[in-house]
């Protein structure tokens, strides 16, 4: 460049400055229009792990506590947390053996304990940044209405049990119709029973009874039927066809399911005292611990114990009855003098105090300081179907009266021919 002119040179210069500066002195375009070089593309961001979720699930055992269930997912100090946590909604202490439960983790640490309370709620806790939240949640269902039907051999209980029930159901039956029938010594081979009923589901597994919607029980020759109905503002309740409440003053037995050992008499040789004298009651036979319930509504008026009684609890009554129930090994929770009680409350449990050869409790029942036969008294029922609402009950009750009438039916077809005739009660 030195034989340049001077001003060629300068220019020379300045455009390889212009060169270095730009990045180079590499091929380029001056135009505007000129294709530009693509940009490099950004570098793909490898994909995230998914969370690995797992559950383990158990049924709570005897002896199981906070630290056996949860120990291998949080430390003590965590442990306790979660049960301050749990405190305000369902303590932790009153966790019950044979409850089902789950612990649910993500990529290994802990995310959620879930407790079934009962069949209808469960307690779930989770975890919420450094702490824990506790909530109760109803259970959910599939709902589906059945009917279920049998006959009786020998009791009730086997009865539904062969018809694919089990206690909870044969009890519910028990108690519709407790009003009407005593389940040991009004019972006959050959009786039977159907029920339309809401049975609960989790996926294809039985997990147990709602609300039975209908019933009949088919006692010797009576047909006793049964409707669920919710008068106005009134809890839900059983009725017959004609809209008259199942549910009476008193109740046929204060035990379900029991048999009777020595009936009413006036004149009865004690086993004990080796005299004849009045049994103005009625024994009923059972093992020790069975529940004692009050056959009415009523007051406690005297909870204690003597000599021939053992311990015993006395209810008054409207009316001016008054009933006892005598023998029993223990008292139910808070049964004291000026307790009122209602139809069906457990008041203490069957024992062998006082003068008394084996397990069973004695039922007396007095009017206005005189005794009274329970076998034979007549109860009156409770109030009817109110009129405003016979309308909606009679809707409510002929599809379900359809179904019994069809399910009697079919009994029938398969009862051998002499086995009785049904009449309605």
């Amino acid at each position: 460049m030195t034989n340049l002119p001077r001003r060629r040179r300068l220019g020379a210069l300045a455009l390889a400055n212009a060169l270095l500066l730009a990045g180079g002195l590499g091929y380029f375009w001056t135009r505007a229009d000129a294709p530009q070089a693509p940009a490099a593309a950004a570098p793909t961001p490898a994909p995230e792990a998914e969370p690995r979720h797992a559950a383990r699930a158990g049924v709570v055992k005897s002896g199981d506590t906070l630290a056996a269930l949860l120990g291998g997912e949080l430390s003590a100090a965590e442990l306790g947390d979660l049960a301050t946590a749990a405190r305000g909604v369902h303590p932790l202490s009153r966790i019950l053996a044979g409850q089902p439960y789950e612990v649910a983790t993500v990529d290994g640490a802990f995310a959620a304990f879930t407790y079934e309370i009962d069949r209808d709620h469960r307690l779930v806790i989770q975890r919420q940044g450094e702490g824990f939240a506790a909530r109760r949640e109803a259970i959910a269902y599939e709902v589906r209405v059945e009917r279920v039907h049998g006959a009786v051999e020998s009791s009730l209980f086997g009865a539904v049990e062969r018809a694919g029930g089990g206690a909870e159901l044969a009890v519910a039956l028990a108690d519709i119709f407790a009003w009407d029938v005593d389940f040991h010594r009004d019972l006959r081979r050959g009786d039977s029973f159907q029920a339309v009923v809401e049975r609960r589901y989790r996926g294809e597994a039985p997990a147990g009874y709602g609300a039975i919607l209908a019933a009949e029980f088919v006692n010797q020759d009576r047909v006793l039927r049964a409707f669920r109905f919710s008068d106005g503002h009134r809890p839900p309740a059983y009725y017959d066809a004609s809209g008259q409440s199942l549910r009476k003053a008193f109740l046929k037995a204060p035990l379900a399911f029991t048999r009777i050992s020595s009936g009413y008499s006036t004149r009865r040789f004690h086993p004990i005292a080796k005299t004849w004298r009045a049994h103005p009651a009625i024994d009923y036979a059972a093992p020790t611990g069975t529940p004692v319930r009050t056959v009415g509504d009523g007051v406690v008026t005297e909870a204690g114990r003597s000599r021939h009684n053992g311990n015993y609890v006395r209810v008054r009554h409207p009316g001016g009855y008054e009933t006892l129930y005598l023998h029993l090994s223990r008292f139910a929770s808070r049964i004291a003098p000026g307790r009122r009680v209602s139809q069906g409350d457990v008041i203490g449990h069957v024992g062998s105090t006082g003068l008394a050869t084996g397990p069973h409790l004695c039922f007396r029942m007095v009017q206005g300081g005189k005794p009274v036969n329970p076998l034979t008294l007549k109860s009156l029922p409770s109030e009817p179907v109110s009129a405003a609402n016979q309308d909606a009950f009679a809707a409510l009750t002929a599809p379900l009266s359809a179904t019994l009438d069809l399910g009697a039916q079919a009994h029938a077809e398969a009862t051998p021919a002499g086995a009785g005739e049904r009449r309605r009660n």
